[in-house]
Formats: C-alpha cells, sequence, structure tokens
C-alpha cells in the first residue's frame, strides 16, 4: 500500500492531554499501510513524505476512529412491546408474567438462528459504521446455555468478517440465572462449561459477568474470573449498577480491565480501580432509559486519575442505543462530562477498556483508524442531536 499524507486538516490527536483534546492546526498526517508513520504540522512534515499522493480534508477535522467498548449487540426478538407496557404503567412482575424481561430475549435467541442473529445484527452495526465506529466489542450472555453461548460468539466473529471492523468478544455467561436452577448450580454447571468450550473454539477474547443482587454474588462471579485467569483470559465486570455489592473490588483484585456502568461505586472501589488500572465505563443509554438518578462517582474517578470511557451498551432492554454521537450529548448532558472527556471516552480510553494499545489516538505507530468530520471544533460532535457529521471513515489506512 503506498504511502498518502491528509492534508488541509485540524487532528484531534487525543494522545498525552497536555494541551485540548492534543489539536494540531493545520497538519498532517501520513499513512503508511495500515499504520500512522506521523503526525504533525503540515508545515514540519518531513521531507521524505514531500512526494507521497496528498489527499486535502478541506479543513475538516481528523479524530480517531470510534470505539464502542461494551454492547450486546447481538440479540435475539425484539422489546418493543415491553417498552410500551411500563409507559402504559405496568410493573416488572406484570411485564415478567407477560412473558417480557431478559429471559424473554433468552428465549428469542435460543430459538433463532445463526443466519438470522448475524442478519439482525448488522443493520445496528452499520448504523455506528457509519459514523466512524472501526472497532465495537460484542458480548454473549442472552443463552444462558452452551449452545446459545456459542452462537452468540459466532455471529459475533463472522461479523468482523463481514464488515470492514474489530470485533473483540466478551463471554458473559454470568449475566442471569435461568429458570429452574439454582443459580450455583448455574455457574458450576452450565456457565463454566460454556466458558470452556467457547475457549477452546477461540471465540472468547475476555471475560465479563454481572455482579448484581438480581444476578450473581462477588463469590459466584470470583469463581468464573478464576476459571478464566486459568485460561489467560482477562476479565471485565457489570458492577454496582444497582446497589454496591462490591463487584468492582473484585474486579479490580482480578487486574480487570473495566467496570462497567458502576452507578453505586463507594471509594472503596475507586481505590481498588486506580490501584489496579481498571478502567471506568459509564453507560449513558442505559442511565437515561432506565431513568436513573444515581450518578457513578465523577469527582471521585477524577480525584483518582481513573480513565473515563463510553459506550452505548446496545442492548435490548435497557440501552437500545446504536449512536455513539448521541453516547456524546448524552454523557455531556446527563453525567456533565467535558465534551472532551467524552471524546476520549469512546476513542483513547475506549481502547483501553478492551485492552488495546494501538488505537484510539493519532499518534505514529498507532492503526490508522481515522474518522473524518466536517466540523470546526471537536465539541461540536457532542453538541448536535441526531445529526452525523461524518465525512470519511479510514479503516486500517484503506481511503
Amino acid at each position: 500500500m503506498a504511502v498518502s499524507v491528509l492534508t488541509n486538516c485540524t487532528a484531534a490527536c487525543l494522545t498525552t492531554g497536555e494541551t485540548p483534546y492534543d489539536l494540531i492546526d493545520d497538519a498532517a498526517i501520513v499513512l503508511d499501510g495500515k499504520l500512522i508513520a506521523w503526525v504533525g504540522p503540515a508545515a514540519s512534515l518531513p521531507a521524505e513524505y514531500a512526494s507521497a499522493q496528498k489527499h486535502d480534508q478541506n479543513g475538516a477535522l481528523v479524530s480517531p476512529a470510534l470505539i464502542d467498548c461494551h454492547t450486546h449487540i447481538v440479540w435475539g426478538g425484539n422489546r418493543a412491546r415491553e417498552f410500551e407496557m411500563r409507559l402504559n404503567g405496568a410493573g416488572y412482575e406484570e411485564i415478567a408474567r407477560a412473558g417480557g424481561g431478559i429471559l424473554s430475549t433468552v428465549t428469542a435467541t435460543r430459538d433463532a438462528s445463526l443466519k438470522s442473529l448475524i442478519d439482525n445484527a448488522l443493520p445496528r452495526v452499520d448504523t455506528l459504521i457509519a459514523e466512524g465506529m472501526t472497532t465495537i466489542e460484542i458480548k454473549s450472555g442472552y443463552g444462558l446455555d452452551t449452545e446459545t453461548e456459542l452462537k452468540m460468539l459466532r455471529a459475533a466473529r463472522t461479523i468482523e468478517r463481514l464488515r470492514p471492523i474489530r470485533v473483540k468478544t466478551s463471554f458473559l455467561g454470568a449475566h442471569a440465572v435461568p429458570p429452574n436452577i439454582d443459580a450455583d448450580a448455574y455457574i458450576d454447571n452450565i456457565c463454566i462449561l460454556a466458558l470452556h468450550a467457547a475457549h477452546a473454539e477461540n471465540l472468547v477474547d475476555c471475560v465479563d459477568g454481572f455482579c448484581e443482587g438480581i444476578a450473581f454474588t462477588p463469590a459466584q462471579i470470583a469463581r468464573v474470573f478464576d476459571v478464566a485467569k486459568s485460561l489467560d483470559l482477562p476479565v471485565k465486570l457489570h458492577a454496582e449498577q444497582l446497589s454496591n455489592l462490591g463487584g468492582t473490588a473484585l474486579a479490580a483484585s482480578y487486574g480487570a480491565l473495566s467496570a462497567d456502568h458502576i452507578e453505586y461505586l463507594d471509594q472503596a472501589g475507586v481505590d481498588a480501580m486506580a490501584a489496579s488500572g481498571t478502567i471506568a465505563v459509564v453507560l449513558p443509554g442505559a442511565f437515561y432509559t432506565l431513568r436513573e438518578t444515581q450518578l457513578p462517582p465523577f469527582a471521585a474517578l477524577r480525584a483518582a486519575n481513573i480513565p473515563i470511557a463510553l459506550a452505548t451498551d446496545a442492548n435490548p432492554g435497557s440501552s437500545p442505543l446504536t449512536s455513539l454521537l448521541l453516547t456524546l450529548n448524552m454523557a455531556c448532558t446527563l453525567f456533565r462530562l467535558t465534551p472532551e472527556e467524552a471524546l476520549r471516552g469512546i476513542t483513547q480510553n475506549a481502547a483501553r477498556a478492551l485492552g488495546l494499545s494501538d488505537c484510539g489516538e493519532i499518534a505514529a505507530g498507532k492503526r490508522a483508524d481515522l474518522a473524518v468530520w466536517n466540523v470546526e471544533h471537536p465539541a461540536e460532535l457532542a453538541y448536535r442531536i441526531g445529526f452525523n457529521p461524518l465525512k470519511q471513515r479510514i479503516f486500517a489506512g484503506q481511503l
């Protein structure tokens, strides 16, 4: 692949944080194959690139491509009727009796073929791609049996082959307790066996769980994480979303990549994350959909210098959201993040939450995964609602 240069652009490099957005005005970005070879002021372009093909960006903003680091984007069925029932006053028990809730998604996902799971997920993925996404995390967790957990992970791997994106998979067998089985028995006799089977097929990049009163205890999650550790798989955790069970501290003790949701995170959990280098992933789509009022402890996270990542949490129940641009706006409006914090949250820090060090920034040696925007300043990406200013998405240097 020939060396090429993006010129006449502003680069939001999102690297050191020494200046806002690490902006470079009148920048040049040199692409050499799949990697960025050089970035800096156009006036300082090294002589060796003087004859390289130039691509005039007409003053556009170039940022790292977007990363969605927490999704459940593969699922069967639809829960729009459940959404309508809630708005008409139905409670959780009434919805459950009518066949709603996570178990309705489990039933639909079990019934769905691999092809239908892929076909239904692709439009959701394509919506994210159209907003500049190049890397996505996809979880299992709507199977709660070995066959369906593997089917979901196979769908995720297939999506990576069908679209120009990177997919990182997370095994989320410890998502909910299926009916007619004890939680401990489920963990030991189904979840852990499914994890071994998925790992044997090379379907797992990370292991996740849901540590909550309506799901699993820290002790139960620990048994899953012990297996992950034995398989040399990193972990992450849905923690402190509805209450504080100490899940974040547990995850940090395993060196977790991230703790996600964390609305009820306490100082002990913050300290544990800071010590382990665990990233905070906050999910404004679920906060919005569930009409939550308990904010994650942003002041404590900032004071502890814990990087904050954002994601859509795309799922059929609590966050039917497939827009990272709307996620930016929600993070600023609901969580009071700054536009720069939010943009770093879906680039630099989202990469960290997936254990990736080769993307999420514009710097020499990083992947040439870039988004070109028809905006004058990066704050516009979080400011607008329902507007997509993407001019071009560059994946692995492909212009």
